[in-house]
């Protein structure tokens, strides 16, 4: 008896032992694979079918109103697919159901033979007799069920029944740490993603398509998604492609734009709510045209659609669709709302930044404007002052200038009077030489004084031509008609001056350039400056270098630019040097040789096309080859 005793208590011992280790196996498992779900079941499975003499063994966990297979070890492929195909339903007509539904240990020693147990496919697949099925608690809610079976009829004892219940205890720990993890993760997850689209949508706030693929990329990383598109409502009230991934993004490019009428985004906009479906393609609550439209798509698919609304406005959507058909949770649902919103941000971003741009584009413009006016009314400030100046000095100096010239004249000829006066005077040799050098060096000195007295005249004209404001009226003139007259005026002028002059003159004349509204006189007066000048440039060269071939030529080419009329006039003379071409528009600049140049045509040109017409000058030169100057006037003219 003691004997037996002694066995009885060994054995006692030996089992609680065996069920110590397993039990620490358990929990190493559970600490070493703390986010590996299928591990850590999978081994509570082997420890318990090994512990209590069972073949089958398998965890349930809920989904939705069903129990789904989550881990088996011992099931036959049938079983496994059967289970796959047939998810448990919570009800009591199973070992499993009945356990979730009661939160109570089922145990049925014999199948077959408990009028309770309600047999089924489960039952001939799995061929088993005995069934113990213990509910997954958490928190008083059950969230699964552990069940292990033997194909034969052997009942489990309550100490196999209360380890079964210890390794259900473990896990739910097991299950809560991964949920926790996985929640922890997802949230990780999720805010890197808004975090990725935020640091996009500030480094890119004048375009929203950068953004558009940032979201997109982290819609389908984040739902699994096969099929993402960003929808615009346009001004059309159409529904207009924004950006999309997936295989068929050309094909749903293809389709827009549409009304927006017709399609699921204004239900979501209608309603400012997300619109989601399990199966795009048989769906009644979605619009008939919409399915239809899904279906040429081709492939079914479940979707999900958010509003993109600004305000009391409509700017948009954001679709998802993946082919698992499976319904968003209302975590997904959620998610997809921030991307709309981001998406939102980033285009109100990029349509500010427009604003912006364009009104600094009016402020500048403004500016501008002010600027151009500030310095127009400084010029005519300084002109009128220049005006008064130049009145007074032809009040002051003209008069005297003119006694000057008249006399110097009349000097002159008075000596000629004073040597036939002493013709006839009884001078020996010597003295009539010497009186004949005086009067002749006399005579040159006062031509040297009309001279240069003329050279007078003519800076002080040039002063009240350069300090005018404008001349006659300001009216519409055809510009090819004024170009052409100032070349013939320019080319007769000189002429006229020198005899010899000659140079090949070439125009280039838009016919589309038509009419320009200018102070003709002014603009004619500034191109004949500046034909004059190339003139002067191409005759120097000439005369200069010696070349026998060398053919003076001055060209003139007009071309119509819509609102503004390009004039060119071009020359092949001596070119500007690079120390001088910064200085040709100051007034009283000039190359020129004294007495053939006053320093102010270039300047007053420069004034009478910038600051009387609101054009512009520039000059383009190649010393020694050639000088073009590039005039641009605005058709309608300013003043």
């Amino acid at each position: 008896r003691l004997f037996e005793e002694v066995q009885a208590k060994t054995a006692d011992l030996s089992e609680s032992l065996q069920q110590q280790i397993a039990t620490a196996d358990v929990l190493k498992v559970i600490s070493r694979s703390a986010f590996d779900l299928q591990a850590v079941l999978t081994t509570l499975v082997r420890s318990a079918l090994n512990l209590c003499n069972a073949p089958i063994g398998t965890f349930f966990l809920r989904e939705g109103d069903v129990l789904r297979l989550a881990t088996q070890v011992g099931c036959t492929p049938e079983l496994v697919q059967y289970f796959h195909d047939n998810p448990i339903p919570l009800n009591q007509n199973s070992g499993a159901g009945r356990a979730f539904s009661t939160g109570r240990v089922v145990h049925f020693p014999d199948v077959l033979a408990d009028p309770d147990y309600r047999l089924s496919e489960v039952q001939r697949l799995g061929e088993y007799r005995s069934l113990l099925a213990v509910p997954l608690l958490r928190e008083q809610e059950t969230i699964g069920v552990f069940s292990l079976s033997r194909t034969r009829a052997e009942p489990f004892s309550q100490r196999q029944i209360d380890l079964v219940q210890t390794f259900a205890d473990q896990a739910v720990i097991a299950i809560e740490n991964t949920r926790l993890f996985n929640e922890t993760r997802e949230a990780l997850e999720q805010q890197k993603a808004s975090a990725d689209i935020l640091n996009v949508i500030s480094n890119s706030v004048a375009e929203t398509q950068p953004a558009f693929q940032e979201i997109l990329r982290s819609i389908a990383r984040l739902f699994g998604s096969e099929e993402n598109y960003i929808f615009l409502v346009g001004e059309d009230a159409l529904l207009h492609f924004g950006a999309g991934s997936g295989p068929r993004v050309e094909q749903a490019r293809a389709l827009l734009p549409v009304p927006l009428d017709a399609t699921v985004t204004m239900g979501a906009i209608r309603e400012r709510r997300l619109v989601s479906s399990a199966n795009v393609f048989d769906d009644p609550e979605l619009p008939s045209v919409a399915r239809e439209r899904y279906r040429r798509l081709g492939e079914n698919y479940s979707m999900a659609i958010a509003p993109m609304l600004w305000k009391d406005g409509a700017i948009g959507s954001i679709m998802v669709a993946r082919k698992s058909m499976e319904p968003f949770s209302e975590k997904e649902c959620n998610l997809l709302r921030t991307f709309a919103d981001q998406a939102v941000i980033a285009i109100q971003n990029a349509r500010m930044f427009e604003q912006v741009q364009l009104r600094t584009k009016e402020l500048t413009q403004s500016l501008d404007d002010l600027r151009t006016a500030q310095d127009r009314l400084v010029q005519t400030e300084k002109l009128a002052s220049l005006g008064q100046l130049t009145a007074g000095i032809a009040h002051e100096i003209k008069n005297p200038l003119n006694f000057v010239n008249n006399f110097s004249a009349l000097s002159a000829e008075l000596i000629d009077e004073l040597d036939e006066t002493l013709a006839p005077a009884p001078l020996d040799q010597k003295m009539r030489t010497d009186v004949g050098e005086l009067t002749q060096m006399l005579k040159s000195n006062l031509e040297k004084v009309v001279q240069h007295g003329k050279r007078a005249d003519s800076i002080v004209k040039n002063m009240l031509l350069h300090s005018r404001e404008g001349s006659g009226e300001q009216r519409s003139a055809d510009i090819n008609a004024l170009l052409d007259e100032s070349l013939n005026l320019a080319y007769h002028g000189a002429r006229a001056e020198k005899p010899e002059f000659n140079i090949t003159l070439r125009r280039d004349l838009d016919p589309d350039a038509g009419t320009i509204n200018v102070f003709p006189q002014e603009i004619a007066r500034a191109f004949i400056n500046l034909i004059s000048n190339g003139f002067y440039a191409a005759s120097k060269r000439k005369a200069g270098n010696g070349e026998a071939d060398f053919e003076p030529v001055l060209s003139a080419a007009t071309k119509n630019l819509g609102n503004h009329i390009e004039i060119r006039i071009r020359d092949n003379g001596t070119g500007i040097p690079p120390e001088v071409k910064d200085k040709i528009f100051n007034p009283f600049f000039t190359t020129k040789p004294a007495g053939e140049g006053t320093g102010l045509g270039l300047s007053m040109s420069h004034d009478i096309i910038v600051k009387q017409h609101g054009g512009s000058i520039d000059v383009e030169t190649e010393p020694g080859l050639f000088t073009e100057f590039k005039i641009l006037l605005p058709r309608t003219g300013q003043r």
